[in-house]
């Protein structure tokens, strides 16, 4: 079995050339990871390596050897007997990518029944063994369920299994373990690099250094569609020989809180409790002083969001409350408390214009109209964005400029509580920095209160004074970040913190001659 090979590789738009000469192998049984900031051209290398460009995208390569077959003049017809069998992708949101109508079963199937590999009364022993072989549990019982009745992390095994159906010679992880949190990424992560060792050539897209430190054997980093520096994973995060290279790893290591004087509360959560078809948060209780930020941690089902809901008041507790400065808020006090969506893309309007979003938000913090342009204006510079961005929908903006207006969007109404629900999760290191840079200033300058919800467990030691871990709906451990972190007593609390620290990789393998 051949893996991939790939000799000055160019995707251009025009006169501007997106990536510029890219030289990639992957050997059998090797995980190459590439990393860089947004825009780098990591995620279209990985499109014009499925023949997914762009139709505006001029895609040219010296060499293009996708398992044995020069892919540099296929047809769209030829790629799609190629993309499944020879090549496949794992992408990053597989709520989007799987067919919310289809049952899992039929989505692993699929490229089975493209390519015609088995006829249909041994498809479903297949699509079983498949997911069992992404341990996935019960699979008898998954391939009859929907995408949505899946967590995060049974979902992205789905997601693998489909594409390990046809065997492919090559996969292509495009961000596949963002946003998942600490122990359903270190299962992803070990599924992955399992698949290599078993002879498939891996791919591995990622902003997460600590999920490339654990998988990959060697790593190439982009930058403005160039490829700065190469080598193996453990030589190029131990010394980095490119300015940016040390920059982008530096702006991935966050020193732990030190602890903080005492301070009255601010807001206060007395045994809250929340259900639908079954619990999703259980008494919950704790306090946040004023101008300090707690962090909120948990795997994927705790109850995080549920309980960052019921704090900005989208939900409504079945028991408890939420007290701001010892009292109920008001309908009127409620605005005191605001929320900064994980996913800002889907959180503003995609046909209103930055600047209308901004003057609603104002308009509904009682800002008078005469007013409101100005204000405008004034909460793009308090995020460091350039007032003519007002101009623009959200879709022209790159992922830190959106989530700068969703955070300026939350200032509109003066708050005193910000709720940040992952802010910084599929940011890269380098505008991660800048967000958590941009998020310390304004707590000191509006003397604000954070909770800041989080799977990044090494950002929320870093911006956390207090942290809570949640586990099945209920608060299992809280302290001062430093105690939890240093010696956590909860044996979930000591799994996150293990799985967070991911282990080194491997000897790198020799690439294709």
């Amino acid at each position: 079995m051949s893996g991939l090979s790939v000799t000055g590789l160019t995707v251009s738009f025009g006169d501007a050339r997106a990536v510029d000469g890219l030289d990639l192998q992957v050997a059998p049984g090797e995980c190459v990871a590439i990393i860089g900031e947004s825009g780098a051209g990591k995620s279209l290398t990985a499109r014009a390596l499925l023949g997914l460009a762009p139709r505006a995208a001029r895609v040219e390569a010296r060499a293009l050897d996708i398992a044995g077959v020069d892919a540099r003049e296929l047809g769209e017809r030829a790629w799609r007997r190629l993309r499944g069998s020879r090549i496949a992708l794992v992408s990053q949101d597989a709520l989007v990518s799987l067919d919310p109508l289809r049952r899992v079963g039929a989505e692993v199937a699929e490229p089975l029944v493209i390519h015609g590999r088995m006829p249909r009364a041994a498809r479903r022993a297949r699509v079983e063994a498949l997911l069992a072989q992404v341990a996935m549990p019960e699979p008898s019982r998954r391939v009859r369920q929907y995408p949505h009745e899946l967590s995060g992390g049974l979902r992205q095994r789905a997601l693998i299994a489909s594409a390990l159906a046809a065997e492919p010679a090559i996969l292509v992880a495009d961000e596949a373990t963002t946003a998942l949190d600490a122990t359903v990424q270190a299962k992803i992560l070990a599924l992955l690099r399992s698949i290599a060792d078993r002879g498939v050539a891996v791919v591995f897209i990622s902003h997460d250094f600590a999920a490339v430190r654990g998988v990959a054997d060697r790593v190439l980093v982009m930058r403005d569609g160039r490829v700065v520096e190469t080598g193996a994973t453990a030589d190029v995060f131990a010394e980095p020989t490119h300015p940016y290279t040390r920059s982008l790893v530096a702006a991935a290591v966050h020193a732990p809180r030190p602890s903080a004087d005492a301070a009255p509360s601010r807001l206060e959560v007395r045994n809250l409790s929340k259900s639908f078809d079954v619990p999703a948060v259980r008494d919950v209780s704790f306090a946040v002083p004023r101008g300090r930020t707690l962090g909120v941690v948990g795997e994927s089902g705790s109850g995080k969001t549920t309980l960052a809901r019921m704090i900005v008041g989208v939900e409504r507790p079945d028991a408890g409350e939420v007290l701001l400065d010892g009292r109920p808020p008001t309908p009127a006090g409620q605005r005191r408390i605001q929320l900064v969506h994980q996913n800002p893309l889907g959180a503003l309007d995609p046909r209103w214009r930055i600047g209308r979003s901004l003057a609603e938000a104002l308009e509904a913090g009682g800002v008078p109209r005469s007013r409101r342009a100005e204000g405008v204006r004034a909460l793009l510079a308090e995020v460091e964005l350039d007032p003519s961005l007002a101009r623009r929908r959200p879709a022209e903006l790159s992922g830190g400029q959106r989530q700068r207006t969703v955070i300026a969007r939350a200032l509109a109404a003066a708050p005193e509580v910000l709720v940040l629900d992952e802010p910084v999760s599929a940011l890269d290191p380098l505008v991660r920095e800048r967000i958590l840079e941009l998020l310390a200033r304004l707590q000191h300058e509006r003397d604000l209160t954070l909770v800041f919800v989080s799977h990044d467990l090494d950002v929320v030691a870093a911006v956390s004074d207090e942290v809570v871990v949640m586990k099945d709906g209920a608060v299992v451990e809280r302290g001062s970040t430093a105690a939890v972190f240093a010696g956590a007593q909860h044996p979930f609390t000591q799994e996150l913190i293990a799985a967070s620290r991911t282990v080194p990789p491997r000897a790198p393998t020799a690439p294709p001659a």
